[in-house]
């Protein structure tokens, strides 16, 4: 749920944290777990806390979950957590207990619904790009594609939070780099297991998409997402360097090892159509960083609220909405990662510019914001539980199957 509020000046000030524990962490809540140490703040295992506490918002009373990393700790790491294939769904303590995570949150905005285009399957896709365990699994999506809220100035769907080897924490952008080279020419690759393609692109799918369909990615263009799906697309599958079969719309169906679909929309489906059967291919892809830092072991999509402890300008002030964010300090070896409540008493939530100031009290230098509303989720497990606990109460009232997450881990 999201509500709209005109803020006063005095609503623009810097936040302040009213407890420094949960005040509420006995309270009878809709829906509450049982109490217990672990929900009501302390250490989940060495390097990793989790608390909870009210904050002061324009909108009302908002009620944060808070979980600490201290990613020197040796035996503590994050990871992408995610279903197994980019085009799909599972909700976030279904992603942490099967990855094994202590705690974790939902992650980036995804391809939640097709209603312009009837006919043509949601994918369930997240917008911006991926990269789990050092692997690369997607690319970002055109601008105009994104789901989710505007983005602020300067911000673009190529933005990332992640983890380089060097286990700190930086917001950075990673841009695909690629090629497709056939007998006669080299094309751009403009696209990697992404929902939408570049217009007039080709773009590749592999093993990681997963089965669901590809004719989202020729729909739409890069400025509108809801505009007609392409007359004009080409699909190829490519196994083990050598075209094998050829297709005037794109498919469906699980991609296997070895295997590559290139699909092309317009002037990307014209020059696909140069190729035969057994012509020999070779597609190559990465994401490249804009800065020269260390390798990223993890990486996911959403955009920066805050820099250099300077929110963003042009952060929406008026929109409140319950809300995950990401921060770090310590010059990236300390993890805030923080999900607001979804509860009757506290789904007002709080703004981006809110969101921004709340990370910046908290000792954040640099904040990112993840998807909110339904989606806003945090999990944790304490040592000896089995099964990870939902902490905050989701504003739609059950768990929202979501296309990735944040995870904790830790080892002996």
């Amino acid at each position: 749920m999201t509500r709209r509020r005109r803020r006063s000046a005095a609503g623009r000030s810097v936040l302040t944290v009213l407890t420094a524990f949960g005040v509420l962490a006995g309270a009878a809540l809709a829906g509450a777990a049982p109490a217990s140490a672990a929900q009501a703040g302390g250490r989940l295992a060495p390097g990793v806390t989790y608390r909870q506490f009210d904050v002061p918002a324009a909108a009302g009373t908002a009620h944060a979950h808070l979980l600490t990393v201290e990613l020197d700790n040796p035996h503590v790491h994050l990871d992408l957590l995610y279903p197994g294939a980019v085009a799909a769904r599972a909700t976030v303590s279904r992603l942490a207990d099967s990855a094994g995570a202590i705690a974790g949150v939902n992650g980036d905005f995804f391809n939640i619904s097709e209603t312009q285009h009837p006919g043509v399957e949601a994918t369930g896709a997240p917008v911006g790009p991926a990269v789990a365990d050092g692997r690369v699994l997607k690319a970002a999506v055109p601008k105009g594609q994104r789901f989710g809220p505007a983005l602020p100035p300067g911000t673009t769907t190529q933005d990332v939070l992640g983890v380089g080897t060097d286990r700190r924490a930086r917001m950075d952008r990673l841009g695909l780099v690629g090629s497709v080279v056939t007998p006669v020419e080299r094309l751009p690759l403009q696209g990697l297991n992404q929902y939408a393609l570049p217009q007039n692109s080709v773009g590749a799918f592999t093993a990681s998409w997963g089965s669901a369909s590809r004719v989202r990615a020729t729909c739409g263009t890069d400025t509108d997402r809801a505009a007609a799906c392409s007359p004009d697309t080409y699909e190829v599958t490519v196994r083990d360097g050598r075209v094998v079969s050829a297709a005037d719309t794109p498919g469906s169906g699980s991609i296997g090892a070895g295997t590559t679909v290139l699909v092309g929309r317009e002037a990307g489906a014209q020059r696909l159509r140069k190729l035969s059967v057994g012509d020999p291919v070779t597609v190559t892809h990465d994401l490249v960083a804009a800065s020269a830092r260390a390798p990223f072991e993890f990486a996911i999509g959403g955009y920066p609220v805050l820099r250099d402890g300077k929110p963003l300008s042009g952060l929406d002030d008026s929109t409140s909405a319950v809300r995950t964010v990401v921060g770090f300090a310590g010059d990236g070896h300390r993890m805030l990662i923080l999900a607001l409540d979804g509860a009757v008493a506290y789904r007002s939530g709080m703004t981006i510019a809110e969101e921004a100031s709340t990370l910046r009290t908290l000792g954040a230098t640099d904040a990112f914001n993840l998807d909110g509303g339904g989606s806003s989720e945090m999990v944790t497990r304490a040592s000896g539980e089995q099964a990870v606990t939902v902490r905050n109460h989701p504003s739609g009232g059950a768990e929202r199957p979501v296309a990735n997450g944040v995870g904790v881990f830790s080892t002996p």
